[in-house]
């Protein structure tokens, strides 16, 4: 047992640790850095020795220190560490470090670990600190991360894809290292709040394109590298920062060295297309205003700033004006007079060309005046011309200004097809949400943030405002094709897109708002009885989403995938009617490779077994992933719950051998539902589940026998319902478009 005063000492030690690597970051903001961060050590301090030792460790920081350890497939390395449960601040977890009953430092460098990051470091609230470098870490970089952080090394590591825009919301940043690992595309226009940033480490990667106008709001960024990646463009936007270490080596930066970089204490700028020699000086005189003197304009002032002038200056102006300046006046304008001359002859010939041509027409048209015949064979070879040419629909004048803004721009490539969405400016729907404010912020995915939009006619729309840093060149080319692709999808179940805007290198969806919530919030986060789903709802719900796949997969030509089917993406209406969102979305996601890496970002327990493998994705891959959501409502549990018990954390492994026995399927049931079920729809409806969510794709059904099984369990509902009335413990309302449908 460590002594109490050790354990003291230790956990002390480490705070200490923290305050001093940050001050080792301060250059020449020294003073400011200290009276800072002073504060914030002796709290931490007074609270450490305020709080127990053998405080239990908060429960979420626990939950995602099981996921990282099992994602990093259980390390020996990692003395004392559990997949499930423990006490890692009382339990001495190698490399953690805690202030209270929470994590602030994880620090695991060097220490051989593969595998990945897992999904739920954001969960560590409080953490500052956190070091993965110098291990073979593979995958990309979770798209959440612990929102608090001070540091952040991930450095020598086989990382992936690309920096996440949540790095863009981590304003405590000081240091930030993603070096000699392979992310690429652009670094993303992320760093507008990175103030306090000092030390950014980007060097040894694939990253390409311009760099990202944020970098100017790096008013503390004493060290910057970015050697040896794919970067383009000029670099004048650094000219502005406090730099002492700059090296922006083997890239392909163009234009010239900016004069202020000779200040920088160490730089290096070899292996890039910079023109030879320093940048060229600006010019040495430019016109002054209107309403100064004939001597001032005539003659430049001198470096003193003086416009006088000695009489022997004068002099030689006179004669230089009496002499060359009158001789050049002289040709010029003769020079004028003859291409004025020319210019009125060509003009009396062009308008004399015309007139003889609009009377040869008149005399023309009198003349096939006489002759019906010959009027209806110029009007059928004139139909015969218009029939050759491809039919071409006059467009609104916002879509013109776009297709123009396209041209001009020559980053995006005309779809092949007329985009029925509305174009939006930036600026309007900049006002619409506030300038993307945080109070309009109501999502998060992969590709970007969501936020309401209230625009000023009372309209209500979400706009989906994608990362820059989440689309590759190529994918950016096809944005207006996908466009073009989503604004035609319609159906019930869909969200409609509206809209969508290509300005300024923005890329924005706009879609229809509905505003009651997400199916997931709906079943896992429902704070009050009165938002608890029964059975009649989640029935509609999974035939409602089943409609909308089987409306992509068997309806539309060629056939949507889907590819990120989950709860979260399942919008639900005042009447709890279901409208699956993204669709169409997988045209804008990375590539293949880039999927595989990035395990769907938040789709973690939605991935069919072939995907997960092969990367091989299908509409039958849509079909399981459907499968779990029917589970979801089924059970009432996540796809992926690492707070439970081992055997159970995985929600298809511990479900399907259940799914039979009506026993072990009675105890499966939410317990939200409190037993107002029919057992015969239950027993049904999780004979649908089992056909889902089969490992080989060959055998799960398509979507039209889905709906039509789940068509016939309300039908059978509803019959039963009228026959033993109040008898099964539920009521089921039948809505006249449900028995409509139960036509077919």
């Amino acid at each position: 047992m460590i002594p109490l005063y050790l354990s003291w000492f230790l956990r002390f030690h480490g705070i200490a640790e923290e305050f001093f690597l940050a001050c080792t970051l301060m250059e020449g903001n020294a003073e400011y850095e200290f009276r800072r961060l002073l504060p914030a050590f002796i709290l931490s301090a007074f609270l450490l020795f305020q709080s127990p030792v053998g405080a239990a460790t908060d429960q979420s920081d626990v939950q995602a220190l099981g996921v990282l350890y099992s994602s990093l497939n259980y390390p020996q390395q990692l003395s004392g560490w559990k997949s499930n449960g423990g006490d890692p601040c009382a339990e001495s977890w190698k490399g953690i470090s805690c202030a209270g009953s929470s994590v602030i430092s994880i620090q695991i460098s060097g220490l051989g670990l593969s595998g990945t990051m897992g999904y739920l470091l954001s969960n560590l609230f409080s953490l500052r600190k956190l070091d993965f470098s110098n291990n073979v870490i593979h995958d990309s970089i979770p798209y959440q991360l612990p929102p608090n952080l001070t540091y952040l090394n991930l450095a020598n590591n086989n990382l992936s894809g690309n920096l996440p825009y949540s790095i863009s919301t981590m304003i405590s940043l000081s240091y930030l290292n993603t070096s000699h690992n392979s992310l690429a595309t652009s670094v993303g226009d992320i760093f507008a709040d990175h103030g306090g940033l000092s030390v950014l480490d980007l060097s040894f990667n694939n990253f390409s394109g311009d760099l990202p106008i944020s970098f100017s709001s790096l008013s503390n960024l004493s060290t910057l590298y970015l050697q040896n990646n794919q970067l383009t463009g000029p670099v004048n936007i650094l000219v502005n920062l406090p730099l002492t270490n700059l090296n922006i080596g083997y890239n392909h930066f163009s234009g010239w060295i900016p004069r202020e970089f000779s200040l920088i204490t160490n730089l290096i700028t070899v292996g890039n297309s910079f023109e030879n020699g320093p940048a060229p000086p600006p010019p040495p005189y430019t016109r002054p205003p209107p309403g100064r003197s004939r001597n001032s304009s005539e003659a430049p002032s001198t470096p003193g700033g003086s416009d006088r002038h000695s009489p022997s200056d004068q002099e030689s102006n006179q004669k230089g004006l009496t002499a060359g300046t009158i001789v050049g006046i002289v040709v010029g304008s003769v020079f004028v007079a003859l291409c004025a001359a020319l210019i009125l002859t060509f003009c009396v010939w062009r308008s004399w060309k015309a007139k003889k041509e609009k009377q040869a027409n008149t005399e023309n048209s009198l003349g096939s005046l006489s002759a019906p015949t010959s009027t209806v064979a110029n009007k059928e070879i004139h139909e015969q011309r218009v029939k050759n040419v491809s039919p071409i629909k006059p467009l609104p004048a916002e879509k013109l200004i776009n297709e123009r803004l396209h041209v001009k721009n020559g980053s995006l490539k005309r779809p092949k097809t007329p985009i029925t969405a509305t174009f939006y400016t930036v600026a309007s729907l900049q006002t619409a949400t506030n300038s993307f404010s945080q109070e309009c912020l109501i999502g998060e995915g992969s590709l970007g943030r969501v936020y309401r939009a209230e625009f000023p006619n009372g309209k209500i729309l979400a706009v989906k405002k994608i990362d820059s840093a989440a689309l590759s060149l190529q994918e950016e080319d096809n944005f207006l094709e996908a466009v073009s692709n989503m604004s035609r999808l319609r159906h019930p179940n869909i969200i409609t897109l509206l809209g969508y805007c290509a300005e300024h290198g923005q890329r924005l969806l706009v879609y229809e708002y509905v505003g009651n919530g997400t199916l997931h919030d709906l079943l896992h986060f429902a704070d009050n009885e009165s938002k608890m789903l029964p059975w009649n709802a989640r029935v509609r719900i999974a035939l409602g989403t089943a409609r909308a796949l089987e409306y992509l997969h068997e309806v539309c030509l060629p056939s949507v995938v889907h590819r990120n089917f989950k709860s979260a993406n399942i919008l639900l209406d005042e009447e709890l009617n279901p409208h699956l969102s993204d669709c169409g979305l997988a045209a804008l996601t990375p590539s293949t490779e880039r999927q595989v890496s990035t395990q769907m970002v938040g789709s973690f327990g939605y991935s069919a077994p072939e995907f997960a493998m092969s990367g091989v994705y299908t509409v039958k891959s849509d079909v399981y992933s459907f499968g779990v959501v029917m589970l979801e409502l089924l059970t009432g549990r996540k796809p992926l719950d690492s707070s439970r018990i081992r055997s159970e954390q995985s929600l298809v492994r511990w479900a399907t051998p259940q799914l039979h026995d009506i026993d072990a399927l009675a105890k499966m049931v939410d317990p939200a539902l409190n037993g107002m079920y029919p057992a015969k729809s239950l027993s049904r409806f999780a004979d649908i589940i089992a056909l889902c969510v089969q490992p080989e794709p060959e055998f799960r059904p398509p979507m039209s026998e889905v709906v039509q099984a789940l068509v016939r369990l309300l039908q059978r509902a509803s019959a039963m319902k009228r026959r033993s009335s109040d008898e099964s413990g539920f009521a089921y309302k039948i809505s006249e478009s449900e028995a409509a449908d139960f036509s077919f």
